[in-house]
């Protein structure tokens, strides 16, 4: 059950890079857990993999995200909305809803730390002080 879950997190957080509504790092950090109960050989796939891995190491070891994955995300959100909004709809209603979904997503993004080079070489000094 625990891959099962693991492996439908990974699907909706990749869905999630693409589609901004999906938020990708909770995805992923249910899949680590999960497989960390489950799977050593999917644990190390998962956290280890080029694209899918950092997103994990960020939020654990910093709680932190990218400027570029902001960035992306903020894009994407807006821009989809944007689209909705636009072209799928005409009801008021719904446009309101897209619009404080929008500002709600936004504020959320903006208040994750962005991950910055020193957290990154104070990590990389700590774990050269350790070794």
């Amino acid at each position: 059950m625990l891959v099962f879950i693991g492996v439908l997190s990974v699907v909706l957080a990749i869905v999630g890079i693409i589609i901004p509504l999906l938020p990708t790092t909770p995805f992923l950090l249910l899949a680590a857990a999960c497989f960390i109960r489950s799977s050593d050989r999917l644990y190390r796939w998962l956290v280890s993999h080029r694209w899918l891995g950092p997103y994990i190491k960020n939020y654990r070891e910093h709680k932190a995200v990218t400027r570029r994955t902001k960035i992306y995300t903020l894009l994407l959100l807006w821009g989809t909305l944007g689209f909705a909004a636009t072209w799928v709809t005409s009801a008021f209603a719904i446009r309101v809803l897209l619009l404080i979904v929008g500002v709600g997503v936004t504020v959320h993004v903006l208040s994750l730390k962005t991950l910055t080079p020193e957290m990154l070489s104070g990590k990389r000094e700590s774990e050269e002080k350790q070794g």
